[in-house]
């Protein structure tokens, strides 16, 4: 009965990502999630990554697709995923940021186990918070997705979930190393004190010891990265009655900008990048099962963090105390297998102390937003679900808005299955602490009065198949989105060649990106997937409609993987064919252009072989083999103190080819 307690729990705090299973707990045969015949065809989940079941269109991916890769954290997680880009958002701190349905990250909801996490001064480098060994599975779900987690998914959301308290007893050790002297340690482990009371403790440290300059610009290609994280989670579960709780602290310094002088004749001081970070957190969840039969539930969760930052970008220093909290009420009932309600009501606050020298009238941001939601569900067997719902918050700055959402999957055959979904999204900015890696530019960072509530409106189809082929399934997705601002805050390069402006939105802004992918076993042992995406955005600077900068047209990619017999060895490649963009193109001092106005498309290679044994695994492998890198990431490095000086314009690598070692120690009790 403890598992179906556990379950009880998971189904009720969970995003309705999956929304919503049907009943009788089977998935349908377009998400490959089981074994089953399709006219004399086997199809076999691959148990790594593989399509969400229910009327949201996504993926799960789970830690054997994780561990493809080197997924030292969340930002290296995403190599073999033909949806989500992950890319270095300047030259100069080693921040990287998310983009999906060619949108920045900011627009993807960050949630944590069901709970939204990773806002404000956190965005710019929350991808490198959560290290890859942690996590058990990621649920990556396009466009507005549910309104159970709250009205700022646009683009969509992205769910991490870690190691539990209630898996079984063990102990993990990893160990890795790199060529650019990054080296880090994972380890974790779990107790089961006795059948009610369970913990776990996850433990992280990385430091990166020596400076890499390979284009000798006399700037660092890659921060230095030193962290200390840990984690400690508990579990006790009763008759009707789940607790689940835990805290967790980070600490960790970045070190950038200019190494030496090696690389121009000047008696300037070097141009120095370091940031400091504390971050806590903790969080709580109650569950309280109250009708077995209808699957009536009721939930308590809540959580808050604190992070406080330290950085300079040269002569400007920056200082953000950030608190966050967050709280909902959760009920959810089946009032028969084909109906389900969930209703809730839930709390943000978010609370930022901020001061920068060179800009005195940066203060105190606060907000504080109650709310309430309600979505049904109706699901038709395996043919058809329906979810809608509707939100109603109240901004303590913006008033009450409305978040309506509405998502149907229909699947007429069992080899195809059609997802449409439509909702909008808001967004409240902070524009110095998601924006503090703009600091670093020579350029004057200015910020509008008035920044608006950011809102969305993003609508998506989706059709999956399986198609019969050599007796094999062939499985492929085509889907499009559309996402149409209403309101923006727009990070505006071209307007002023003296300034970054981060203004309201005047005129349009738009995404549409199509995308088809595939996969297909060619033999025993043998995967093959292989994905294009085209994305065109374009948003008005200055009066002019223009494409979004830094944003590639399209993207392609090709993963194949082989397992020998027994799963004994194990060969990963990954090669990613990126599209060029356009580049914001200004004068400098000197009368010449900063450079050229489009970038070209290049190649990504990286690899992987595992060789497994009983109680451990080594792996090696080698990230950007095509050893491809941004000629020139910094403009006018030779004067990093002038107005010319630009390091947040970068569009592709910016250190050469990475080989990499490791092992993985599982000693389970």
């Amino acid at each position: 009965m403890n598992k179906i307690y556990i379950a009880s729990l998971m189904a009720l705090t969970t995003s309705a990502m999956s929304a919503h299973t049907p009943a009788n707990g089977t998935a349908t045969a377009a998400d490959s999630t089981m074994t089953r015949d399709l006219k004399t065809v086997t199809v076999t989940s691959g148990n790594s990554m593989h399509r969400m079941a229910g009327a949201l269109n996504g993926m799960s991916i789970g830690q054997k697709e994780l561990f493809r890769a080197a997924c030292c954290n969340l930002g290296e997680s995403f190599v073999t995923n033909p949806s989500v880009d992950v890319s270095y958002s300047d030259a100069a701190t080693g921040a990287k940021q998310i983009k999906l349905l060619g949108l920045a990250g900011t627009y993807v909801q960050m949630l944590t186990e069901n709970m939204p996490n990773f806002r404000g001064a956190a965005l710019p480098y929350s991808l490198g918070y959560v290290p890859g060994t942690w996590m058990k599975s990621i649920q990556v779900s396009k466009g507005s997705s549910s309104v159970k987690n709250g009205y700022e998914a646009i683009t969509g959301q992205i769910n991490v979930e870690y190691l539990k308290p209630e898996d079984p007893e063990a102990i993990d050790i990893n160990v890795y190393g790199d060529s650019k002297t990054r080296v880090e340690a994972n380890a974790d482990g779990n107790i089961h004190i006795n059948k009610h009371l369970s913990t776990n403790v996850l433990l992280h440290g990385e430091n990166t010891f020596t400076e890499h300059d390979e284009n000798h610009d006399g700037f660092y290609d890659k921060a230095r990265v030193k962290q200390v994280n840990v984690m400690n989670r508990w579990l006790w579960q009763g008759d009707r009655y789940i607790f689940h709780g835990g805290w967790s602290m980070l600490h960790e310094k970045r070190l950038g900008g200019q190494m030496s002088h090696d690389a121009m004749a000047s008696t300037d001081p070097l141009y120095e990048i370091g940031i400091k970070t504390n971050r806590y957190e903790g969080y709580m969840k109650h569950a309280f099962v109250l009708d077995f039969e209808h699957g009536t539930n009721l939930a308590v969760m809540g959580s808050a963090s604190n992070q406080h930052q330290r950085a300079n970008f040269g002569n400007k220093h920056y200082f953000v105390n950030q608190t966050n909290a967050y709280g909902s009420l959760i009920f959810e009932t089946n009032f028969t297998p084909k109906h389900n309600l969930s209703a809730g009501v839930s709390l943000v606050h978010d609370y930022l102390s901020q001061s920068l020298n060179v800009n005195p009238s940066v203060g105190r941001e606060q907000e504080t937003v109650p709310g309430g939601y309600v979505q049904y569900t109706f699901t038709e067997g395996n043919t058809l679900t329906a979810m809608a719902g509707l939100r109603v918050d109240h901004s303590s700055i913006y008033g009450t808005f409305l978040t309506p959402r509405f998502h149907v999957k229909y699947m007429p055959m069992k080899w195809v299955t059609f997802r449409l979904s439509a909702g909008k999204g808001y967004r409240t900015v902070h524009p110095i602490a998601e924006n503090s890696i703009l600091l670093s530019s020579g350029r004057k960072l200015v910020v509008d009065d008035n920044l608006q509530q950011e809102a969305a409106w993003n609508y998506g189809a989706n059709a999956a198949f399986l198609v019969p082929i050599a007796g094999k399934v062939l499985k492929l997705n085509a889907e499009y989105y559309y996402t149409n601002f209403d309101r923006q805050a727009v990070i505006d390069y071209d307007s002023n060649p003296d300034e970054i402006r981060i203004t309201n939105l005047n005129g349009r802004s738009y995404s549409h990106t199509w995308q088809v992918d595939a996969s297909y076993p060619l033999f025993t042992g043998f995967n093959l997937t292989a994905a294009y995406r085209v994305t065109d955005a374009k948003t008005n600077y200055g009066g002019q409609l223009l494409e979004r900068p830094l944003t590639s047209k399209y993207k392609g990619l090709i993963s194949a993987q082989y397992k020998t017999p027994m799963d004994v060895w194990q060969f990963d490649v990954t090669l990613q064919l990126n599209g060029g963009g356009r580049i914001p193109v200004r004068t400098l001092a000197d009368g010449t252009p900063s450079g050229a106005s489009r970038y070209h498309g290049f190649e990504q290679l990286s690899a992987q072989i595992t060789r497994e044994f009983r109680h451990f695994s080594l792996y090696i492998g080698g990230e950007n083999l095509t050893n491809f890198k941004q000629k020139n990431p910094i403009i006018a490095a030779d004067r990093p103190w002038s107005g010319d000086f630009e390091p947040t314009l970068v569009w592709g690598p910016t250190h050469g080819a990475m080989v990499y070692a490791g092992i993985r120690i599982r000693l389970e009790k």
